[in-house]
Order: C-alpha cells, then sequence, then structure tokens
C-alpha cells in the first residue's frame, strides 16, 4: 500500500557554496525520495536557503548589497548545483519569506501561550567599534585550556573544549579586530525543563522509529541535562524582528526559524507550485500533513552536528503550535577527505564546482556516498584513491562491462522472444530474486551500503555466467540465447536496483534495453515473458583516471609515480609525553568478528568503544585467528582517535593493539571488570 511523506533535508546556509561535505545528506535523502517514488509511494520533498542571521547581515554588507540580494545569489547558485548533482527538490525556497513570518510568529505565540517563554538578564561579548553584540562565531581568542590561538568563541578545533565566549583569552572581534568588552542584555529563553515540556521530548525520543538507537543515546545525554534556549538575538540583525513589546529590538534567532522553514516550504509549494491537480490551500496543506494525527509521514534528514536543535528544540516547538512531530529523522555523519577534516590550507575543502570542472560524472560521487551510507553516524571518508578504485572496479568493469558484453551477441541476434523465457540451467534466476529483495529493504531502512552490495552480487552472477559460457561463440545455440535472454532480465533489474543512486544511466540502460520500465511495484520480477532486445548500445562508464582525480585537491600537483628510494630505516625516535598523550587509548568489547572477503589477512570486527553506537574496525590479525569468533565478547585496546581509513571497500575507524609479528600476533586484552570505552593511560 502506498503512503504519502513529506522528506526534508537540513537548509543550507546561504552564505557560500555547496561543497562536498553537503552534498552527502542532499544525496542520502534524494536517494530515499526516488526509491519511494519508484515503489509508488507520494514523496514531496522540500527544501530552502537558511536566509537569517549574524554572518549574512555583516557579509551582505562587505558585499555592498542588501542582506536580500546576497541570499539570493547563493540560493540560486546552491540550487543549479544542485540540480547538477541530480538531487531533485519538489521546490527550494527561501527563510526569508512571507510563509515562513507568518510560520515563526505563530509558533513563538504558541510557545508563550504555554507560559514557556521568559526574560533572562545575560552577559555578553559588545564591540563597541561595530556597535554590535558579537554571537559565537564573530569573536575569537586563545584557547582557555589548550592556548590555541585564533579559536572561535564556543569551540576549540584544536582540543574539542567548548565553552563560553568570555573564556577565550585575550578575545577579539572577527569582524574588525578590536577587543570587546561585557555587556548586559535581556533575552527570551523557552523554558524546556518545565516538566510538561521535558516529558514530551523525551517521549518523542524514544518512540519508536524516530531515531536510530545510537543517535538516541546521544540525545539521551543532553536531556540527562537539559538546558533552557536562547530564542532572541540583538540588533542590528537579518531576521524577523520580535513582535513582543516585552522584547523591544530584539529578533529571532535563525535557529527559531530555520527548521519553520520546513513548513513554510512546503506550504509554498503546493499553494504555488506543485501542479495544478495537486495544489493545496495552506489550511488543506496543514490538515493533510502537519496536524496531530495527519495521515501522512513527516521525515528530516539531518547532520549530527545539528542534532541538539532538531532532537529536543524542534519537537517542544511543534509540540507547542499543536502539530505532529517528525516520523523519522535519519542521522548522518560528517565527510572526510583522505581521512582528515576537510580543509582549505590542504586543498581538500572541494566545492561542488570543483568537482564538476575536473569533468567527472556527478553521479560517480552519488555512487560513492551510496556505497558508503548507512543509517548510522560514522563519518564518511572521500578516499580520493578509494573512490577512483571503487567507480572503475563496480560501475566500469561490473556494471558497465556486462551491459556491452550482452549486447553484443544480443544485438546481431535482433531480438529475443517468447520462446528463450523459459529459463536455464546456466543461469540462476533466483539471484535476482534475492538481490531485488535485498535491495529493496536496504533502501527502506537506509542500508544504501547493502542495496549497492545485492547490485554488485547480481551483476558478478551475471558475469561468472558470460564468462563460463561466452554466448559470443554459440549465440545461435538455443541455450545460449535463453541463457542471454536471462542476462538481458538480470541486467533490466540491475537498473531497477540502481535508479535511486545513478538515475541519468539507469534511464540511459533502461532505454537501451527498448524502454524497459523502471518502476519497482510490489512483486517486481524483469522475468515477465516480454522479449528481450537492445534499441540502442547501452551507456558506457569510462575508467577514471588518476589525474582527475587529483584535480580535485586545489593545487595538487598533476599525478605523478612516486619515486622509488631506497633507505635503511630509522631507529625509533624519542618522543614527549605531549605526542603520547594524543592517542586516545580505549578498552573496548568485541561485539561480532568475521573475516573480509578476498583478504585472507584481514578481519572485520564491530566493537563497543564507549561511543554512541559500535564502530568498525578492520585488523590484519585473520592468520592469528582462524575462528574469528574466538574474539567476540574480549575486552580489547584500541586506538579510538585514529583518522578513518578505507580498507577492501570498508572504512575503519580504528586500529587495534596486537604483540607479536604475523602471523603469530595475540590481541591486547583487558580484564572483564573493565567497561567498554575506558581510557587507557
Amino acid at each position: 500500500m502506498s503512503q504519502r511523506l513529506l522528506v526534508t533535508s537540513a537548509l543550507p546556509y546561504a552564505n557560500g557554496s555547496i561543497h562536498l561535505g553537503h552534498l552527502v545528506e542532499y544525496v542520502q535523502t534524494d536517494v530515499y525520495v526516488r526509491f519511494r517514488r519508484q515503489i509508488g509511494d507520494d514523496v514531496t520533498y522540500v527544501c530552502a536557503a537558511d536566509s537569517h542571521g549574524t554572518p549574512i547581515e555583516v557579509n551582505a554588507a562587505k558585499a555592498g548589497v542588501t542582506p536580500k540580494a546576497f541570499v539570493e545569489k547563493y540560493r540560486t547558485e546552491q540550487h543549479e548545483d544542485f540540480k547538477r548533482f541530480g538531487v531533485d527538490f519538489s521546490t527550494y525556497y527561501t527563510t526569508d519569506s512571507p510563509e515562513n513570518a507568518k510560520w515563526a510568529y505563530r509558533v513563538y505565540d504558541a510557545l508563550k501561550a504555554k507560559g514557556l517563554i521568559y526574560k533572562k538578564s545575560v552577559e555578553q561579548l559588545y564591540c563597541e567599534t561595530d556597535r554590535r553584540f558579537l554571537p559565537d562565531r564573530f569573536v575569537k581568542g586563545r584557547c582557555p585550556k589548550c592556548g590555541t590561538p585564533d579559536q572561535y568563541g564556543d569551540v576549540c578545533e584544536n582540543c574539542g573544549t567548548t565553552y563560553d565566549p568570555r573564556d577565550l583569552k585575550g578575545p577579539f572581534c572577527a569582524i574588525c579586530g578590536n577587543p570587546p568588552i561585557v555587556r548586559t542584555s535581556d533575552h527570551a529563553y523557552v523554558n524546556l525543563r518545565k516538566p510538561e515540556v521535558s516529558a514530551l521530548i523525551r517521549e518523542w525520543v524514544e518512540g519508536e522509529g524516530h531515531l536510530e538507537e545510537g543517535v538516541r543515546q546521544q540525545v539521551r545525554g543532553w536531556l540527562a541535562d537539559l538546558q533552557d534556549w536562547c530564542i532572541t538575538r540583538d540588533e542590528p540583525y537579518f531576521g524577523f524582528p520580535v513582535k513582543d513589546p516585552e522584547f523591544p529590538g530584539k529578533y529571532l534567532y535563525v535557529w527559531v526559524d530555520a527548521p519553520i522553514g520546513y513548513l513554510s516550504s512546503a506550504e509554498h509549494y503546493f499553494a504555488d507550485e506543485a501542479p495544478a491537480g495537486a495544489r493545496l490551500a495552506p489550511d488543506a496543506f496543514e490538515r493533510r500533513y502537519l496536524a496531530e494525527g495527519a495521515p501522512s509521514r513527516v521525515e528530516h534528514f539531518i547532520g549530527k552536528d545539528i542534532l541538539r536543535f532538531h532532537a529536543v528544540f524542534w519537537p517542544a516547538m511543534l509540540w507547542a503550535t499543536g502539530l505532529k512531530r517528525p516520523d523519522r529523522m535519519p542521522v548522518h555523519g560528517h565527510l572526510t577527505v583522505n581521512g582528515e577534516k576537510m580543509s582549505k590550507s590542504r586543498g581538500t575543502f572541494i566545492t561542488g564546482k570543483t568537482y564538476l570542472d575536473s569533468g567527472l560524472d556527478p553521479e560517480l560521487l552519488r555512487y560513492f556516498y551510496a556505497s558508503n551510507l548507512s543509517p548510522g553516524i560514522y563519518d564518511i571518508d572521500l578516499s580520493l584513491e578509494e573512490f577512483r578504485n571503487r567507480i572503475n572496479a563496480d560501475l566500469q568493469k561490473r556494471i558497465a562491462n556486462l551491459a556491452a558484453r550482452v549486447h553484443s551477441p544480443v544485438a546481431k541476434l535482433g531480438t529475443l522472444g517468447a520462446g528463450t523465457a523459459g529459463g536455464t540451467d546456466r543461469f540462476d534466476r533466483k539471484a535476482v530474486a534475492d538481490a531485488l529483495a535485498a535491495a529493496r529493504l536496504a533502501y527502506r531502512d537506509l542500508e544504501f551500503r547493502a542495496a549497492i552490495r545485492a547490485v554488485n552480487d547480481l551483476a558478478d552472477v551475471a558475469n561468472k555466467a558470460v564468462q563460463d559460457n561466452k554466448p559470443w561463440e554459440t549465440p545461435e545455440a538455443p541455450a545460449t540465447q535463453a541463457l542471454l535472454y536471462d542476462l538481458g532480465k538480470a541486467l533490466h533489474a540491475i537498473a531497477v536496483m540502481l535508479a535511486p543512486v545513478m538515475p541519468r544511466f539507469t534511464a540511459g540502460l533502461a532505454e537501451a534495453l527498448g524502454g524497459v520500465p523502471l518502476a519497482w511495484p510490489d512483486g517486481f520480477t524483469p522475468f515477465d515473458g516480454k522479449p528481450v532486445r537492445f534499441a540502442a548500445k547501452p551507456p558506457a562508464i569510462l575508467p577514471v583516471d588518476p589525474k582527475q582525480v587529483a584535480q580535485l585537491i586545489v593545487g595538487a600537483p598533476e599525478a605523478a609515480e612516486p619515486a622509488k628510494v631506497s633507505k635503511a630505516p630509522s631507529p625509533p625516535g624519542v618522543i614527549q609525553y605531549d605526542d603520547f598523550a594524543k592517542v586516545e587509548l580505549r578498552v573496548a568489547q568485541v561485539l561480532s568478528a568475521e573475516k573480509v572477503e578476498k583478504a585472507d589477512k584481514l578481519l572485520k570486527l564491530s566493537v563497543n568503544a564507549g561511543d554512541p553506537e559500535p564502530r568498525t574496525i578492520v585488523a590484519g590479525i585473520a592468520q592469528a585467528y582462524p575462528d574469528p569468533q574466538a574474539l567476540v565478547g574480549r575486552r580489547i585496546v584500541v586506538v579510538a582517535n585514529l583518522a578513518p581509513r578505507p580498507l577492501r571497500g570498508i572504512t575503519s575507524h580504528g586500529m587495534l593493539l596486537a604483540a607479536g609479528e604475523p602471523p603469530n600476533l595475540t590481541v591486547v586484552t583487558v580484564g572483564d571488570s573493565i567497561a567498554p570505552g575506558t581510557r587507557v593511560k
């Protein structure tokens, strides 16, 4: 039975270009939306430019334009970049809209009517030169803990410590560079600690299907120390002015009206942009999608950095306004490049435009992301070498090559009709049914990695049948034609399974197969008795060249073979304690262990290292532990802050300690009384 869904992605800030880190979320959401539409669901996918706040007001002034003009420039650019990466929004609106103002004031009034808004006087840093209070990101100084200079007013990027801006050493205004002073200002706060409110937030957090368990654990930590929320900012500020006479000269904080943008953008779409037969008046839209008990699902896709706003504040805002809370909130991790945080200084802060200018097909990035995405909040590492290898191995050699090998003999035969549809012992049709079932379940559960594995497993079965039977040698034989018929149908199944990830490539493959449909209704099978034919050559995927990938790193030299230098090993060097202190050793309990396919030396371990959810570690200990189950339950020691590293298509999030030399290794263990996550010092 089909469902009606309203799906959103977090709203990109209209202050700069889209980068590859942004695209993780929008590709994830778009793949999910395309799948739900493919199986027959009615899905509206809305997004908007997050258009308010101090950074936009300040940067617009620097650019010599109005904030509205500044926002529209980036909103248009962002939307065009999204479209080029295949992200197909129903609408891409703005939070600086009359609809959003109406909704923002409605939410504020509802919070006040519930008795949840109160006044609090707070001390803030104030720049006398620029005549403004300084938000966290507009004051810098030395970290109060580690002393690192040039850190923002909320968190140190070096040691990770969070603090109040007033705690910075030697603070200065990020706009003019002058030292600020401390001033007092009155602000509106929302009382989230009121028992009625905190209970409803907890109720939603614990609700089945709302959050993935690892995410839920993280939110529980915030709820254990629930803090009230400041929802106003001082002028000058680009946003909606507070109309409450109790707070003159104040503006609604951008994080108030940003999530409200989901509601206002959807209302705008149905009122002004939807096809004529699907348009809804605002009150009808609210009844269908937003009201308590509304028959439609609401799903918000977000990144882990904005989880607190969405999982703590947002449910309270919706409840106060009499609206339903989200049915599901998938949360993803961040993107690293070559195992490190994206960095402008290293040239790895890659914009969407940089990727597009390299000549790489945007669908290749969609495929790589999908092959690494799951419902968890692990970071994804864009290892450029792994990206190239995966595209070449999966798409070029497995899938596109399979289509070319089947096309050649079938094109010579013309059409393989119903007489060849009886099946053959040279190809197991069950492999098609199994792959379709696995991929369908995986897409629904956001296990995109598993869906991609199902596609490649089926391609492997089909390629083996081609290699074993060499159909080009005996194309006229009835057994060969029966095999080619089944292989043509397998290609149809692959196109259907891959369509949410690579819509343009699979549309070309479906067209080459004579215009086969890419819909995925319940009970779908490509073995429908219809003929197999090729109307054109299937689309090709060219191998990715190292030079193309190298261009993604801004300022990177052309790819070249590394020089081979023979060098005697140096003796171990002496390190200082500060060097050792950078290594975070933790106790971890092994939850599961298994061999890595086609890798004799590697085991894949899932361990509890005290994180919100288990982490995966790939270790070269398979020869020492031929029975991986012998490790399950043991408490081992792992390096917990090692940069993620891809190994045989699996991203390893750490390294374990072992003694000895391969293959005679023994994993270092500790007593069962030591809890997972305990630091080893």
